[in-house]
């Protein structure tokens, strides 16, 4: 617990947690699953309650938003299912000649 004048840094992580794991999970495929388990959860939150999934209903904003950043940054990387996606070329010729 922070004292006095201590600086609380639970409000920053709650940001950068989710965002630095989509950095690192990066996957189109991966995150748009998390996000849609995350949806469901988030919209199906008083039925999930009282089940075997009441200790996650809790952290479906997070879940919510590590999906969306992992989908993210799947698309930036280009990527889904730990496949290359052809979606952006280079502007870069590269001649492979030996």
């Amino acid at each position: 617990m922070p004292t006095y004048l201590e600086a609380n840094p639970a409000l920053i992580s709650s940001v950068t947690f989710p965002w630095l794991f989509g950095m690192m999970f990066g996957d189109m495929g991966h995150g748009s699953i998390l996000c849609a388990i995350a949806i469901v959860l988030v919209f199906g939150a008083d039925k999930f309650k009282n089940g075997p999934l009441a200790d996650v209903v809790p952290l479906r904003y997070l879940f919510l938003f590590m999906g969306i950043s992992a989908t993210y940054c799947g698309f930036v990387y280009n990527e889904f299912f730990a496949m290359q996606t052809e979606m952006f070329h280079s502007c870069y010729r590269v001649d492979y000649r030996d």
